[in-house]
């Protein structure tokens, strides 16, 4: 490592995580490298329905923690969503009990309420959350990352990131960690979509049958996200069309329009599962510091600000 090098950092993973991550240390003042196997288009994030809301994510007193600080930006980027592609989005989240809800949200997320029974059949909360249109939200960050003098580069790591030539490390490579770190903890949550035109619907709905069976659909100005399902340690990322079939009878059966939308798209994603998430430090023999920010299941846009906030302190300490 030169002299020159000492004083960077190379952050590892370009989907939301790692771009979040890469854009607070720039913006803290760091000389900061992202490394991306593929574009930012084409990674896990890409893939996600992008609704605030933990989904598969541990331990909850952190999440809490990282959401809410999470929900603080959200917030601030709604007021500009053309440009970042956030937007505060009214729905309903099925199978949920209101007064828990208010427990850990601290009466922070806005029009927090019981659904009423035209809204929704089963028991659910009625809220405004941030939604998010990926499309738009991660070439923002590559953007933001960027004019904060940050480079975006393709590049390809091997196990214990040898390759990675900076002081400071950054370890947020989702599912590749288990090979990566190695991490055998890590494991995929395959999870399906189905994008439709939006026959115009303005609320999202995320719901839960009695069998474990997933529904809902979330809003864009032009299309309808339409999903879903959660297949735990399923690593084929080929759209199955008997489950797409399913999930589009699944969303029809909540709202009947959705039955007649053309299918504009088909979305498969490995969600990087873990027992916990992995946010920590370490000194590795080299000297470089490596931190870890990886595991975030199926909640990686909800504590995306959060996780990067504090990874940036472990980088820094």
């Amino acid at each position: 490592m030169t002299g020159d090098q000492r004083g960077d950092v190379v952050v590892v993973g370009g989907g939301v995580i790692g771009l979040t991550t890469a854009v607070v240390l720039a913006e803290r003042g760091g000389r900061v490298r992202l490394w991306t196997r593929d574009p930012v288009e084409r990674t896990t994030s890409a893939v996600a329905g992008a609704l605030w809301w933990p989904y598969r994510i541990e331990p909850a007193d952190a999440v809490r923690g990282w959401a809410l600080r999470s929900l603080d930006v959200y917030e601030e980027l709604a007021e500009r969503p053309a440009v970042t592609g956030v937007r505060m989005v009214e729905g309903v989240v099925g199978e949920t009990d209101l007064d828990e809800t208010r427990g850990w949200t601290a009466g922070r997320v806005p029009g927090l309420r019981a659904s009423a029974p035209h809204e929704y059949a089963g028991q659910g909360v009625w809220a405004r959350l941030p939604l998010v249109d990926m499309r738009a939200h991660l070439p923002w960050l590559r953007e933001r990352l960027t004019a904060a003098g940050g480079r975006v580069e393709e590049r390809t790591v091997t196990a214990g990131f040898p390759e990675a030539d900076a002081a400071v490390v950054v370890n947020c490579t989702g599912l590749a960690a288990r090979d990566l770190v190695p991490d055998p903890r890590v494991r995929p949550v395959r999870g399906q979509a189905v994008v439709v035109e939006n026959p115009g619907i303005r609320t999202w709905l995320a719901s839960t049958a009695p069998d474990g069976t997933k529904a809902y659909f979330f809003p864009h100005p032009d299309r309808l996200v339409l999903g879903g399902t959660a297949d735990d340690d399923v690593w084929d990322t080929e759209p199955d069309p008997a489950e797409a079939e399913a999930i589009v009878r699944r969303c029809a059966a909540l709202r009947p329009e959705i039955a007649g939308a053309r299918v504009l798209e088909h979305r498969v994603g490995l969600r990087p599962a873990r027992d916990a998430v992995r946010l920590e430090r370490e000194t590795l023999r080299d000297g470089r510091v490596l931190v870890h920010n990886y595991g975030h299941g199926g909640a990686g846009v909800t504590v995306a600000w959060g996780c990067a906030e504090e990874a940036a302190g472990l980088a820094s300490a």
